[in-house]
């Protein structure tokens, strides 16, 4: 008999975990998806094209909150976890629901779920999102382009028609049009393109796998979140974030990639404190005593000067949401050079608003929320009703490619500083 399962997830780990582990076998029945942390994704379905022949139907996505109801439902069996960066108090309490409602919670394994490539992989991960991996990522690919054809694949952000995103190639600043990416997408595709890069990414990753093997002679596993890589990795690099030190001990899946990793970063030290890069340092030796611990810089650049004006700050999506950071990068720059921070959430409509009231750490930043058209609508709104002189844009895109905003806009860019590279051309050399 089939076990019923319901698979938890927020469009990334947990389609990859039904494609890896659930979609061709007979011995388990996956109900449905639940869906959190992402607007929009829930009220659909994996579509029969991705499900595979087991569900010609394909297979409905539901909000997280009916959990117990559907476990009721359908007389589930299993639950299975299937998104990151969550405190461990958040992933028991899901626990617990599932539990109670008569339901076993299942945690799948890298060992399961990992697939392994042909070419070369170097996987790059974190302990919390916003800790700076796509910069190092970004840094690696660039060292490694000038001996490697090198294809980076991002993990998924698949906010749009599933079956269209299955696998998808970027290139150019027309593949992200073709493809109506969200701005969360661009923040991270844009830069490969500016270098002559390729990323690609999408739902099937099993696919995706195949088709970058074709034109790489490695490949870079761009991770999201603090997910753990989908495919089993040659050099695995985990990046740690000394502000939210701590959190190494105490996020999901931010640990388990500490466990597995054979370097980590402790970045932004031009930023953090002593005692907080040294709790880190700690704490990663006490989780993997083998793992090599490099610490890296992370120097901001601004465009122009800012001092003495009055400026709305938006910083990069993620990091301030489910990252849980209160500012970034813009907030740091616009300090140091003196310029008048505004309360951003004076402006706020619709979805905006509604993200300050789901975020309630987030106070005068404005977080650059994309996720579909209308939500890009409400951004670019709210900017354009902000009384200031300037807008510090500290995320990785160009704004002005998605929104008409009708007040200058100053950029600000974080990369990896002398000592990062160094520290990353020598990781590289022992490896290759």
């Amino acid at each position: 008999m089939r076990k019923r399962v319901i698979i938890m997830g927020a469009a990334g780990r947990d389609f990859h975990n039904f494609n890896v582990f659930f979609r061709d076998n007979k011995n388990y029945e996956v109900i449905a998806f639940t869906a959190t942390q992402i607007p929009n994704i829930a009220d659909r379905k994996y579509p029969p094209e991705l499900a595979g022949k087991l569900y010609p139907n394909g297979i409905p996505i539901y909000d997280e909150e009916k959990l117990p109801e559907l476990i009721e439902e359908h007389d589930v069996d299993e639950v299975v976890f299937s998104y990151s960066d969550v405190p461990y108090q958040t992933v028991m309490n899901k626990a617990s629901i599932a539990n109670a409602s008569g339901a076993d919670f299942v945690l799948l394994s890298p060992r399961h779920t990992m697939l392994e490539s042909s070419k070369p992989v170097i996987a790059v991960c974190a302990v919390r999102t916003g800790c700076g991996k796509s910069q190092i990522s970004r840094k690696i690919f660039e060292i490694l382009s000038r001996k490697y054809k090198v294809v980076a694949i991002r993990h998924p952000m698949p906010y749009g028609d599933l079956a269209k995103q299955k696998c998808q190639r970027f290139a150019s600043y027309e593949d992200l049009d073709k493809h109506n990416c969200t701005i969360e997408e661009r923040e991270e595709y844009e830069p490969y393109i500016d270098m002559n890069g390729i990323v690609y990414a999408g739902v099937d990753y099993e696919e995706i796998l195949r088709k970058a093997e074709k034109e790489a002679d490695m490949i870079i596993w761009d991770g999201g979140n603090n997910d753990y890589p989908f495919y089993k990795p040659d050099l695995h690099i985990v990046v740690a974030d000394p502000h939210r030190a701590g959190h190494e001990l105490s996020y999901y899946a931010g640990e388990l990639n500490v466990r597995m990793a054979d370097v980590v970063i402790i970045n932004k030290i031009d930023t953090a404190k002593k005692e907080e890069i040294e709790k880190v340092r700690n704490n990663v030796k006490e989780l993997n005593p083998d793992a090599k611990i490099v610490e890296t810089d992370s120097p901001i650049e601004i465009e122009e000067d800012i001092k003495g004006k009055k400026v709305l700050v938006v910083e990069d999506g993620p990091t301030l949401t489910h990252g849980e950071m209160p500012y970034g990068a813009g907030t740091i720059v616009a300090k140091e050079y003196g310029a008048e921070i505004i309360d951003a959430k004076k402006y706020a409509i619709g979805s905006i608003l509604e993200t300050y009231k789901n975020y309630p750490h987030l106070e005068k930043i404005l977080p650059a929320m994309g996720y579909g058209e209308k939500q890009i609508k409400e951004l670019e709104e709210t900017i354009n009703s902000a009384d200031c002189d300037a807008v510090v844009a500290a995320t990785p895109i160009d704004l002005t490619r998605v929104i008409n905003v009708d007040k200058p806009i100053v950029r600000v860019r974080y990369k990896v500083g002398e000592k990062g590279e160094r520290a990353l051309k020598e990781i590289l050399e022992d490896f290759l």
